[in-house]
């Protein structure tokens, strides 16, 4: 069933195309998963993309873009109607936010947490109260959600984390400071990690739906990053912020493992995020090698640069169908955990390589701001790091292979 929110009749002006020529789109895709991805591509070329620039060089978040992303029922794809989602599957979220990505990539990163890490870990985990407080807002974009697992001393090792959340009455107390946390200070809610109880090691971790407006609360330092600069990454610091016990998520000592399997997911978001942001860099290098003459004809006339492009346009196919692969194995309830790390680890390394490509075929001008690539170039740099580096990727990988008695599948 088509979600009520995509039944518009919609006349896309930007065609369903790569490389800027139309295609066919194969049977790989429903006609609902094709209409989803014809609205959000007009959508993001004529709103996203208008002011992507500007909000990057003023580090404006994009709150007004977002409330329109809301009511277009991209805030909460994957969730049920009831509660204020669209009921889309996960295929449908990685096509609509490809396409968010290759217009900003900044308003995309909020896009994938609030679907992949926010909405799905209370829909999963969350009571009835919670989901009716606080999912069905968020679903329907009228709040940003973030997601607070990352520390000073404690990032790729969440094991290492010192938030402690200690039991008073009906109510825990949380302290720590937790970092790198993407929308932390335009954020109306966050799941936050903390001990319960730390000899139980992992799980010894609990989860906690904590308002921003909470006592004890606050929002630290903004950090002045590379790219990414209209979405904000704070520090969230927690100072004897008393939270009712009602607002735990899960049960006390699953707080890991809904931080795992949330990222499990938020994999996926990142390895579309990043086709998104290749697939831009990769339109806009065609585009500028067409139209730049040198010694007498195109750019795009040198077989150099058509092998470079050939190249470029494999890779991003390639990152396409791994991460639809995950997203098809999450669908079916199989377990995709190998399969969405493969993506992210690929496809991040993927737009790293093919936005450095895309800036070099452009030459001088690809290094200002006069086009748009060094800005796919420094958004994309980000994408081997947050969400599990490209060496986790590996380490759990290499895991899933040795752990698997099925082990000739990889051999």
């Amino acid at each position: 069933m088509i979600p009520a929110m995509f039944k518009a009749e919609w006349r896309p002006k930007h065609q369903l195309s790569l490389y800027g020529k139309k295609m066919d789109i194969t049977e790989q895709f429903t006609g609902e998963q094709r209409m989803i991805m014809s609205m959000v591509r007009q959508f993001s070329r004529d709103v996203v993309a208008a002011d992507a620039a500007v909000r990057d060089r003023n580090r404006e978040f994009p709150a007004a873009i977002l409330r329109q992303m809301g009511a277009l029922g991209l805030m909460g794809m994957m969730i049920p109607f009831e509660y204020n989602g669209s009921g889309a599957d996960t295929v449908a979220y990685v096509l609509a936010l490809s396409e968010i990505a290759y217009s900003c990539a900044s308003t995309a990163v909020v896009m994938s947490v609030q679907n992949s890490i926010i909405c799905e870990s209370l829909y999963r985990f969350g009571t009835e109260g919670q989901k009716e407080r606080f999912l069905k807002p968020l679903a329907a974009g009228d709040i940003i959600g973030a997601f607070g697992l990352t520390e000073p001393q404690a990032g790729s090792d969440p094991l290492g984390q010192s938030a402690t959340a200690v039991r008073e009455g009906d109510h825990f107390v949380i302290n720590g400071t937790k970092r790198f946390i993407t929308s932390g200070k335009n954020s109306g809610v966050v799941i936050v990690t903390a001990k319960t109880d730390p000899s139980k090691r992992h799980q010894g971790i609990s989860a906690f739906i904590v308002p921003k407006k909470t006592p004890g609360l606050a929002v630290g330092r903004e950090e002045e990053k590379l790219g990414l600069r209209a979405s904000d990454t704070t520090d969230l610091i927690f100072e004897d912020c008393r939270v009712p016990a009602d607002q735990m998520l899960g049960r006390e000592g699953e707080g890991f493992g809904i931080a795992m399997k949330a990222l499990d997911g938020g994999r996926i978001g990142i390895a579309a995020q990043s086709i998104g942001v290749a697939q831009a860099a990769l339109d806009a290098a065609v585009r500028y090698s067409s139209s730049r003459f040198q010694f007498g004809q195109p750019l795009s006339k040198f077989q150099g640069l058509r092998w470079m492009i050939a190249e470029m346009a494999t890779e991003i196919e390639a990152a396409r169908q791994l991460t639809l692969s995950a997203a098809g194995m999450k669908d079916r309830g199989e377990n995709f955990t190998t399969t969405a790390s493969m993506a992210k680890l690929y496809a991040s390394e993927m737009a790293n390589r093919i936005t450095a490509k895309a800036l070099q075929i452009h030459g001088g001008y690809g290094y200002t701001r006069e086009y748009p690539v060094e800005r796919f170039y420094r958004d994309a740099r980000v994408f081997t790091i947050y969400e599990g580096s490209s060496e986790i990727q590996k380490i759990v990988i290499s895991n899933n292979i040795y752990n698997d008695r099925r082990v000739t599948r990889y051999i």
